[in-house]
């Protein structure tokens, strides 16, 4: 099969709103999805049953069925209920999704903290609240930097799912192209090269934030 390398400059200009809509469906996702986490992971390591049993149902529930299920359910269950637009639908779908997994990177955090600093603080007439704010937090977040990082990387190749509820970002954008131009490969290799574009920039500045944070210490 030929390959049309000439097409690639010719239209990559076209999917840079794509991939503009790609970074904003992914940034908005991950950002609600560390609000619902870190809340989440305190629910989930309370002694407290009536707060960690909903923490672990929701944990279950989403990491246990995939994105595009839960993505469509919202798109067409809430949609009809709350009337909401399709990109509210993929923000809220990849926050709620990647919430259940940040909830784990960051209880995961927290535990690998000595209970001997919260003991420490606590003897000094600290708050539980102010100890694990003042304490642990800063602590956990150094050790949560990698996997977030791996999660942000794994929540932008996710939004490409954002397509099939009608979301113009990278893979719908190659589609549509190449449904008029019939250079299939082509599109898909463009949408491709954004998304290894992306990650690398991503995984650079990850990389750099651990190390100016040195939490290999």
């Amino acid at each position: 099969m030929y390959f049309e390398f000439s097409a690639i400059p010719k239209y990559l200009p076209y999917f840079l709103p794509a991939a503009w809509m790609t970074l904003q469906v992914t940034t908005l996702g991950i950002l609600l999805g560390f609000v619902l986490g870190l809340g989440t992971s305190f629910l989930r390591i309370s002694d407290k049953k009536i707060l960690n049993l909903p923490a672990r149902a929701y944990i279950y529930l989403i990491r246990g069925t995939p994105l595009l299920l839960q993505l469509l359910f919202i798109y067409f269950g809430l949609r009809s209920l709350a009337g909401l637009e399709a990109i509210t639908s993929a923000v809220l779908a990849l926050g709620i999704h990647n919430g259940a997994y940040i909830a784990e990177i960051f209880r995961g955090a927290i535990s690998s903290i000595s209970t001997g600093q919260m003991e420490a603080a606590r003897s000094l007439g600290m708050s539980y609240p102010r100890a694990m704010v003042r304490i642990i937090l800063p602590q956990a977040l150094k050790r949560a930097i990698p996997p977030l990082g791996n999660q942000f990387i794994i929540a932008l190749k996710d939004s490409s799912l954002a397509s099939t509820i009608t979301i113009n970002e990278l893979l719908l954008k190659s589609q549509q192209l190449a449904s008029s131009n019939f250079m299939m490969m082509e599109m898909l290799a463009i949408a491709a090269l954004f998304y290894l574009l992306y990650t690398a920039v991503f995984s650079w500045l990850f990389h750099r934030l651990e190390a100016k944070l040195d939490t290999g210490s």
